[in-house]
C-alpha cells in the first residue's frame, strides 16, 4: 500500500505561528518535529511509499523534511495552484497501478494512538479489498461545529453533514450515531478514479491531461500553472464521496486531532499539573513561560522571556516577528486578523522573519532606510542562484565554515572572519563546498532592498 500525503493549508487560524510560506503541518513544535514529519513516522507503520501532493512554495520545505526523517520510496506532485481535495487525489492516483490500494492522509493532522491507528488502516483495508471507498469518521467527544459529521451506522453511512450549528451538534454527539468527518480515505487508486470520471467528468477529465503534460524530472512531477487553473476546485466529498453507493466509514477513537485552532493546540499542550497552562516552546534554549496566578491559558514561545500575571483563559503566541494575544475560545477570529493584514499588503501573512530556502535559511535581523542585515546559513553541499542585484550592494562576512563565492569575473574560497563586497550589478554567487554548515553575516545597502530584486541566470532549484 502506498500513502497520498495531502499538504497544502496556509493554517490561517495559527497566525502568527503559521503563514503561507511555512504553513502549520511543516512547523516544528513537537519536540523539534513538525506534524508534516509526525505523519511520515506514522504512515511508514502502514505503507510502504509515499506519494506527497505540495505546493511549490512548500514543496522544498517537504524535501528538507523528508530527509530528515530519512524516508525513502517517495514521489512528490508539486502543484503551481491548490485546486481542493478531489484534484489533488486524483493526480496522485494517477501516478500508480490501477490495483493499488492507498490511504490518503493530510499533513497537518495529529494522531497520538498509533496502535488504534493501525488497526482503523487495517479495517479499512480489508473494505477497500473488496472495492469499497473507505473514509475515517473520529468518535466525537464533544460538540464542534467546525467539522463536518458522518451519520452512521457501523460501517454504513447513512448521510454526510456539513458543519452544524451549536444545537444540531449538541443532537449529533449526544446521539451516538454521528462521526467526524477526518478527511482521510482508503481505496483501490483505480476505483477512486472510476468514480471520480463517472460522477465528476469534468474533474477527471482536466486532472488526466494536467497529469499527461506534467514535467517529469526523477521523483517529481511538475505541473503546468495554465492546466491545474482549468482544474475545478473541489473537494474530494462534494465529488465523489457524498455521491458514491461505494462508501463505507470505518469508525475510530484514535487520538485525533486537526490542530486547526489555538484551541485544539490548548487541549494537547494542556498540563493540568501547571494550573491548567499549555505551554509550547519552539526550541531547546526557550525559557519556560512564568505564570504568577494565572490559569487556563496558552503560550507558544519563541525564544523571549513571557510572563503572566492575574489573567486568565488567555492565547499567548510569540514569535520574532508579531504577537498575537486573544481570548481562550476566539481561536475562529484569527483568520480575521490575516485578511486585514492582507488588505494591508503585510508580508507577515507570508514570511516568517525566518525564511526557508532550498539551500537553507536567512533570518532578517535587522532593517532600515537604505540597509538590511540578514544571517544567513546554507547547508552542505548547496548553492544560492548566480544572480546579480540592480538597486542594492552586498557585503559578505564568513562566520563559520567555507564559502565559495564567485563575484564578477573571480572565484574564490572564503573561511572564518573573512569578508568579500559585491557592487551593485555584479553577477554572484555563494555556496558551502565544505561538509557542515555555511553561516556568514550579509549586509545589504541600496535604494530598494526588496526580495523581487534578483535577476536569477543560473538556480539549481529550477527558480526563475
Amino acid at each position: 500500500m502506498k500513502t497520498i500525503v495531502l499538504c497544502g493549508g496556509s493554517g490561517t487560524r495559527l497566525w502568527p505561528l503559521s503563514r503561507k510560506m511555512l504553513p502549520k503541518q511543516f512547523v516544528r513544535m513537537f519536540d523539534g518535529q513538525s506534524l508534516f514529519q509526525l505523519t511520515l513516522s506514522r504512515n511508514a507503520r502502514v505503507a510502504d511509499e509515499s506519494i506527497f501532493v505540495v505546493g511549490k512554495d512548500q514543496y522544498f520545505l517537504a524535501l528538507d523534511q523528508v530527509g530528515t526523517n530519512c524516508i525513502s520510496g517517495c514521489k512528490y506532485l508539486a502543484e503551481p495552484i491548490g485546486r481542493s481535495t478531489a484534484p489533488a487525489v486524483a493526480l496522485a492516483c494517477m501516478s500508480v497501478a490501477a490495483d493499488e490500494l492507498v490511504l490518503v492522509t493530510t499533513a497537518d493532522h495529529l494522531i497520538r494512538d498509533l496502535d488504534a491507528f493501525q488497526s482503523a488502516v487495517n479495517e479499512a483495508i480489508s473494505l477497500a479489498n473488496h472495492g469499497f471507498l473507505v473514509t475515517f469518521g473520529i468518535k466525537p467527544d464533544y460538540p464542534e461545529t467546525g467539522f463536518g459529521y458522518i451519520e452512521h451506522k457501523g460501517n454504513e453511512v447513512i448521510l454526510f453533514h456539513e458543519k452544524p450549528q451549536l444545537d444540531d451538534a449538541k443532537t449529533y454527539v449526544a446521539s451516538g450515531d454521528f462521526l467526524w468527518n477526518s478527511g482521510m480515505f482508503c481505496f483501490k487508486a483505480g476505483v477512486f478514479l472510476e468514480e471520480l470520471q463517472r460522477l465528476a467528468p469534468v474533474v477527471f477529465n482536466q486532472a488526466r491531461k494536467t497529469f499527461d503534460n506534467a514535467n517529469v524530472v526523477g521523483d517529481t512531477y511538475d505541473f503546468d500553472l495554465a492546466d491545474m487553473n482549468l482544474i475545478p476546485d473541489i473537494s474530494i466529498d462534494y465529488a465523489v464521496m457524498e455521491k458514491t453507493n461505494l462508501v463505507k466509514v470505518v469508525p475510530c477513537d484514535i487520538g485525533w486531532s486537526d490542530m486547526g485552532s489555538f484551541d485544539a493546540m490548548y487541549q494537547e499542550f494542556l498540563n493540568p499539573k501547571e494550573s491548567s497552562n499549555a505551554t509550547v516552546l519552539r526550541s531547546i534554549d526557550t525559557p519556560d513561560p512564568i505564570y504568577i496566578d494565572s490559569t487556563n491559558n496558552l503560550v507558544v514561545a519563541d525564544k523571549r522571556e513571557i510572563a503572566l500575571v492575574d489573567v486568565d483563559e488567555l492565547q499567548v503566541i510569540d514569535t520574532s516577528d508579531a504577537i498575537l494575544i486573544a481570548k481562550k475560545g476566539s481561536s475562529q477570529k484569527v483568520k480575521d486578523v490575516v485578511s486585514i493584514l492582507k488588505a494591508k499588503k503585510s508580508e507577515l501573512t507570508e514570511l516568517h522573519r525566518k525564511v526557508y530556502r532550498p539551500w537553507g535559511w536567512y533570518d532578517n535581523l535587522e532593517e532600515g532606510l537604505r540597509f538590511k542585515v540578514k544571517r544567513i546559513l546554507v547547508n552542505p553541499g548547496a548553492k544560492l542562484s548566480l544572480q546579480k542585484h540592480y538597486h542594492r550592494a552586498e557585503h559578505w562576512i564568513v562566520v563559520q565554515g567555507t564559502a565559495e563565492i564567485t563575484n564578477g569575473d573571480k572565484t574564490f574560497v572564503l573561511t572564518e572572519n573573512e569578508s568579500t563586497y559585491i557592487p551593485v550589478g555584479h553577477i554572484h554567487r555563494l555556496s558551502n563546498p565544505g561538509r557542515v554548515p555555511l553561516e556568514i553575516i550579509e549586509v545589504q545597502s541600496g535604494g530598494f532592498l526588496g526580495e523581487d530584486d534578483i535577476v536569477r541566470i543560473n538556480d539549481n532549484y529550477g527558480r526563475n
